[in-house]
């Protein structure tokens, strides 16, 4: 792998880690030694051809005597395992103080199983090899850790009843995925509601939206299309999108209605 395939962050990293080592007189063996990880796996983080987990990061911190250097660049880090149109995002959903999201193609992917989540990879276009769908899989159930963090975010979801009823992946995947979403929306701090086919009124028809509020509580817009994405932050525009979200609340079920119907729909699934 050359360089020109690596992203500046990963080689940045990666001599970084190197230079720490050189400084402390320790080689990758020894560094590997104190990670849990193999010298050469330190080798190719080192080069940029390996992204290292959240757990390896602040082991060669701690290891590498970083004082918290490494460990800063973690959530970045994380999110060079997504796309690069994702990439920006990524970093803001891990560490987001509420999302907010709407989806009417698809289950958001924060609530999807494994087997939807493969199935979805599985029908990209153009294909997709069998390690590059492995690859993308792991990267959205990680994404999940979200839902275990302390912390707590809130996250609110509108799905389209369509959504629920797509058996993509087969119908035994879409019935698991339908459980699964009942047991999200029991979480104490996640809020899923149904958009009816049958609504009249509907202002989501522009696609894809969500709403992030930040640690810092700065507000962020994300829209995904056939062609990419987009990350907003201009006040004016996501103050705009935020209207559009609230009146899409309105007109989906509750919460409660919500719950009921995809109950409904597994069953007859």
């Amino acid at each position: 792998m050359g360089e020109q395939d690596v992203s500046a962050l990963r080689l940045s990293f990666g001599r970084q880690c190197r230079l720490l080592r050189e400084h402390h007189k320790m080689t990758r063996d020894t560094v590997g030694q104190g990670c849990a990880v193999s010298g050469s796996m330190i080798g190719a983080v080192e080069r940029g051809e390996r992204i290292p987990d959240t757990g390896l990061i602040h082991s060669m911190d701690q290891v590498l005597e970083a004082n918290g250097l490494l460990a800063s660049v973690s959530d970045y880090m994380a999110a060079e395992k997504y796309r690069e149109f994702f990439r920006d995002f990524a970093v803001l959903e891990r560490q987001c103080y509420a999302l907010n999201a709407y989806a009417p193609l698809a289950v958001p992917g924060l609530l999807q199983t494994e087997a939807y989540a493969r199935a979805t990879f599985e029908m990209y276009t153009p294909s997709l090899t069998e390690e590059e769908i492995e690859k993308q899989v792991a990267a959205r159930l990680e994404r999940q850790q979200l839902l275990y963090r302390e912390p707590k975010p809130f996250l609110g979801f509108i799905i389209e009843e369509s959504v629920l009823q797509r058996p993509i992946g087969g119908r035994a995947v879409l019935k698991a995925q339908l459980l699964h979403l009942l047991d999200c929306a029991r979480l104490h701090f996640v809020t899923v509601q149904v958009m009816p086919t049958d609504r009249e009124d509907h202002v989501g028809l522009h696609g894809y939206l969500t709403l992030v509020t930040s640690k810092a509580h700065r507000q962020h817009a994300y829209l995904e299309h056939q062609d990419g994405s987009s990350l907003i932050s201009d006040k004016k525009r996501v103050a705009l999108l935020q209207e559009r979200y609230g009146i899409l609340r309105a007109q989906a079920l509750s919460p409660r209605e919500s719950a009921q119907f995809i109950e409904k729909q597994a069953g007859a699934v």
